[in-house]
């Protein structure tokens, strides 16, 4: 990994070291250097290097673990639209598979849309599936969509806001249908970013000042939940916590008519179990501990969701009688 780090920008680099063990580095490098000399001179609206967007694109994939050859199309996804470059010049650099992917996003790029009403909103996504005949083109897409996001505020109001709405309306709801939660709950908050900007920047600075307070609540659900875990037998379970990202607070906020201080389930905690009859006998174990919202109960191992997702979910009243979500 030494001699070939120094080939990739710094932080692809850093993201493929923890993983060079199953990733091509020969074949990320090279992608590298045809998207460098390929957007040669070429600015993104912020000024940066425009290659600095395909290595932030191949980073966040490599960060989610994808597989070598959608790293590499990621850092080729702008370079037939963009450049002189031809999909067979990429064909025979790199082969069908990466060429594939790039014809893929090349294709997508060419899509308007021009109203995001939920109707057409799902028209949009299904046109996007249809168009690209390989699942790793729309992440790819994603990823995309997440950089443009992080870098929007680079472009006038009203592209952000036309941009904004299309990520909340379409592109949110494609990571989520791809089980790409953490994608998905980024997107939804810096859409919120610009499209409430008031509004978000005040429910964000509630949310850090009680990030201390939200942490010491998670620790008081998982050290006993641990303990009755372990007292049943169970072992090799994963107890972890996370707060409710900032977009769904602020629906929970609006459809409640409340305001944040009387929010109270503004947290989650995830019990991964080896199994599906371990998930059950977990459940079990929390509402004899603790006493749950009947109507908060969801079983989607019996009722998959639509990206396939598959959990228990329930609402108890744990220690202090705070509600959580597990």
């Amino acid at each position: 990994m030494t001699t070939t780090a120094p080939l990739l920008a710094p932080e692809l680099a850093r993201a493929v070291a923890l993983q060079r063990d199953r990733l091509d580095l020969d074949l990320l490098t090279r992608a590298y250097r045809m998207s460098a000399q390929a957007h040669r001179g070429q600015k993104r609206q912020s000024g940066d290097d425009y290659v600095s967007h395909s290595v932030a694109v191949a980073t966040i994939l490599a960060e989610q673990q994808m597989d070598s050859v959608t790293i590499a199309a990621a850092l080729l996804h702008d370079v037939v639209e963009d450049s002189d470059v031809s999909l067979e010049d990429i064909r025979g650099t790199f082969g069908p598979e990466v060429a594939e992917l790039v014809d893929g996003l090349t294709k997508l790029s060419t899509l308007t849309f021009r109203s995001t009403v939920e109707e057409q909103a799902e028209n949009y996504r299904k046109l996007l599936l249809s168009v690209a005949k390989d699942a790793r083109v729309i992440i790819i897409k994603l990823a995309d969509r997440l950089h443009n996001m992080r870098t929007l505020e680079h472009l006038d109001p009203e592209k952000r806001r036309r941009i904004a709405l299309e990520t909340r309306e379409i592109y949110a709801p494609l990571a989520h249908r791809f089980g790409m939660a953490g994608v998905k709950a980024e997107l939804e908050d810096l859409a919120c970013k610009f499209l409430e900007p008031e509004d978000y920047r005040a429910l964000a600075r509630k949310v850090k000042a009680r990030k201390s307070e939200r942490e010491e609540t998670i620790e008081r659900l998982r050290v006993p939940l641990a303990e009755e875990l372990r007292a049943a037998g169970l072992t090799g379970y994963e107890i972890t916590g996370r707060p409710k990202n900032l977009w769904s607070i602020y629906k929970k906020m609006k459809k409640r008519d409340k305001p944040f201080e009387e929010i109270y389930d503004l947290l989650a905690v995830r019990v991964l179990v080896n199994d599906i009859p371990e998930c059950y006998h977990v459940l079990g174990v929390i509402h004899h501990k603790w006493t749950p919202l009947q109507e908060r109960i969801k079983d989607y191992i019996a009722s998959p969701k639509s990206n396939g997702y598959q959990s228990l979910h329930t609402t108890v009243f744990g220690p202090g009688g705070q509600l959580y979500e597990i």
